[in-house]
């Protein structure tokens, strides 16, 4: 872009070349646990700079309520921190964020393929052992969307899980350690890019 005309209220510019912009082949749709907001709205702006194409909201069972009871109040400001991130990241459109649901019905609705639930009880695989199960559906051509599910502080009940494996989701961890939500959002969504994005 190139200035063109500065006055007192206003700046024009001038297209000087278009900058490329292309849907990505790799959409992840983020199934988040809600989390104190601070870091919740960290993870928004993360995830939709690594491509996030959905993000939805859950509140789980060990979501602390005051959270749940406010988080409708807060969609708007979602939306707008996920339109400034595209914005910064060159996307040619946000993340879609959903209203807040509970993990079973969003794990239900999820038409994604494959579906992976981050989990940090030890007989979860680690989410390197199951990648190259999943490079035959991301080698196969075109799109692919990934469900990608992350629990709360204190994690996942066991109901939820046996709730996710029913909708076909495999249990994955990223290692011993135990992350943080909003680190996880980001070093999982990292791998899966580095992996399937092609």
């Amino acid at each position: 872009m190139a200035l063109s005309k500065r006055g007192d209220n206003r700046i024009e510019f001038s297209l000087v070349e278009p900058v490329p912009a292309q849907e990505p082949a790799l959409k992840i749709e983020l199934l988040h646990a809600l989390v104190k907001f601070d870091r919740f709205e960290w993870s928004i702006e993360k995830s939709t700079e690594l491509g996030a194409s959905r993000i939805t909201p859950l509140a789980a069972a060990r979501t602390d309520k005051p959270l749940v009871a406010a988080a409708a109040k807060r969609l708007a400001r979602w939306e707008k921190i996920a339109l400034e991130s595209a914005q910064q990241s060159r996307r040619l459109r946000p993340p879609t964020i959903d209203a807040p649901i509970a993990p079973e019905k969003a794990f239900l609705q999820s038409s994604a393929n494959p579906k992976i639930l981050l989990s940090e009880r030890p007989e979860a695989a680690l989410l390197r052992d199951i990648l190259p199960n999943l490079s035959p559906i991301a080698s196969s051509g075109g799109a692919i969307t990934v469900a990608l599910a992350i629990g709360p502080e204190g994690g996942w009940t066991d109901h939820e899980i046996a709730s996710a494996r029913a909708a076909g989701f495999l249990e994955a961890s990223l290692g011993e350690n135990i992350l943080r939500t909003e680190t996880a959002v980001v070093a999982s969504m990292a791998v899966l890019r580095f992996a399937l994005a092609g």
